[in-house]
């Protein structure tokens, strides 16, 4: 009897102080931070640009547009956007295969105005812009689940890197693995086994901005088949 008159009155202010809480939350405010408190301006954001030096990289994706009246059928197809191969070239309407890495886009528009020139218009206007660049991306591609640029703040290693790609596919050789990178103004690249590095038998190397990793496979393309044949499987890196 006794327990029960105690039990009672505690069971009684639990639930009138749940009826508060539940008061609380549903009609106040609550918490910490001030309200109706104005907001600072944000702190100045800084975007970095490209140089106007910069010069076309593997992986680039370039805008190219050409200005010219009175086209012929067809020619009006030119202007577009355009990848830079791993090899350094862009595939264009009516010139073909192009070398584009290690120009700037000025460079690159004096090539182009005289190539389409040349044979096909008279005095061309073309103009070349970068769309996208792999100076602040690293690029995964080739045998991988979600090829593609990835920003990325500093230096990460390369299971980090082909992580952000959701891993290998079930084609991948996982033993061979190409990272492409430019050092001394040279574009490089090395193998490396990726099967042994995530069994810890070799070490995970740093991957930085502007780095292009490519996963062996049977889908890979015909020009990254060519450089692969060419790499020795050493983490050495060599100009290819």
């Amino acid at each position: 009897m006794f327990a029960d008159r105690v039990e009672r009155p505690v069971l009684a202010g639990l639930a009138i102080v749940a009826m508060v809480l539940t008061s609380a939350c549903a009609d106040t405010r609550g918490g910490s931070l001030p309200y109706d408190k104005p907001l600072a301006a944000p702190d100045e954001q800084h975007f970095e640009t490209l140089p106007e030096d910069y010069k076309i990289a593997p992986m680039d994706t370039l805008a190219v547009k050409l200005y010219q009246g009175n086209l012929l059928p067809g020619q009006d197809q030119i202007s577009g956007d355009y990848a830079v191969d791993l090899a350094g070239h862009i595939s264009l309407p009516l010139v073909g295969e192009v070398e584009a890495a290690n120009l700037t886009t000025a460079q690159l528009d004096t090539k182009l105005s005289q190539l389409y020139g040349t044979k096909y218009f008279e005095h061309p206007d073309v103009s070349v812009a970068i769309k996208k660049s792999t100076a602040h991306v690293v690029t995964v591609d080739g045998a991988v689940q979600k090829g593609g640029q990835f920003p990325i703040a500093g230096p990460i290693t390369l299971i980090q890197a082909i992580a952000l790609a959701e891993g290998t596919t079930e084609d991948a050789n996982a033993r061979r693995l190409a990272v492409f990178r430019t050092i001394g103004g040279q574009r490089q690249a090395a193998a490396f086994d990726l099967t042994a590095i995530r069994r810890g038998e070799a070490p995970d190397p740093q991957i930085y901005p502007g780095d292009i990793i490519v996963v062996d496979g049977s889908k890979v393309k015909q020009a990254e088949k060519q450089i692969f044949q060419a790499l020795p499987l050493i983490g050495i890196f060599r100009p290819f």
